[in-house]
């Protein structure tokens, strides 16, 4: 085509038609100019195509991921509930004027109360990676953005305020690395020695003393405070945090 033009311009300048042939060569401008333009919207719309797949891949994978993170979320905050119900139930049993509990039941109380830590383990590894890359500004969602990149922080106030209940739960075992208490106690009337193959003993010293204890008194208090503020001012509006991600992924699909 172009071999074509060029020898029009040729002849036209041959023949002195010098008019003719600035039209012509306007024309050649006008139609290079013209297949860049179609090349770029070519090239633009491809671009396009390819960037909304990979946008839709990623979103499938962190509705995945957030979708995991929010039933992990469910069940951590059921089971810090339980502890912190188990540590109400001790410290009613603290009141002088309360029944004392049976022996079998203090220690069932304070093993399913004191023998499980609380740890948030979002699945983040598609976020993490996309923060990694820079792939994050992909997603044309801008609250999106946002919403994620407040979540990365967010983890890590759960994880400083988790690491404070681990310290008001191990200053409550603390009382139990001492000659006043027994944790074998504790685990066999709780009916765990044998699953952790402890050997059976005849002996049990009783732990009930430590009813009468302001220090652990104090301690479970610290607890259940922690537990709670952890669960309230934490879990539930991380759940909100969660909810309101998964919302923005639904839409964007």
């Amino acid at each position: 085509m172009l071999r074509f033009f060029r020898k029009i311009r040729q002849n036209l300048l041959a023949e002195n038609k010098f008019t003719k042939y600035l039209f012509y060569a306007l024309g050649e401008i006008i139609l290079v100019v013209i297949g860049i333009l179609i090349a770029l919207a070519i090239n633009n719309a491809n671009q396009k195509r390819l960037t909304e797949k990979n946008e839709e891949t990623y979103l499938i994978g962190l509705k995945e991921e957030f979708q995991t993170s929010k039933l992990k979320l469910k069940e951590l905050i059921a089971v810090n509930q339980s502890n912190y119900t188990g540590a109400k139930q001790i410290l009613k049993y603290t009141n002088a004027n309360a029944m004392p509990p049976s022996e079998d039941l203090f220690s069932k109380v304070l093993y399913s109360t004191f023998s499980t830590d609380i740890a948030f383990n979002p699945n983040n590894s598609l976020l993490q990676e996309m923060i990694n890359s820079g792939n994050l500004k992909n997603l044309s969602n801008p609250e999106l953005r946002i919403q994620l990149t407040n979540w990365v922080s967010t983890i890590e106030d759960i994880r400083r305020q988790e690491e404070e209940l681990g310290i008001q739960r191990i200053k409550v075992l603390d009382m139990f690395r001492t000659n006043n208490y027994s944790l074998r106690t504790i685990f066999e009337k709780a009916g765990v020695s044998e699953s952790l193959g402890l050997p059976n003993t005849e002996i049990t010293e009783s732990n009930l003393s430590l009813l009468d204890s302001k220090e652990f008194e104090n301690n479970v208090l610290m607890f259940i405070i922690t537990s709670y503020a952890t669960e309230e001012v934490h879990y539930r509006p991380l759940m909100q945090d969660l909810d309101k991600i998964l919302k923005l992924i639904d839409i964007k699909k």
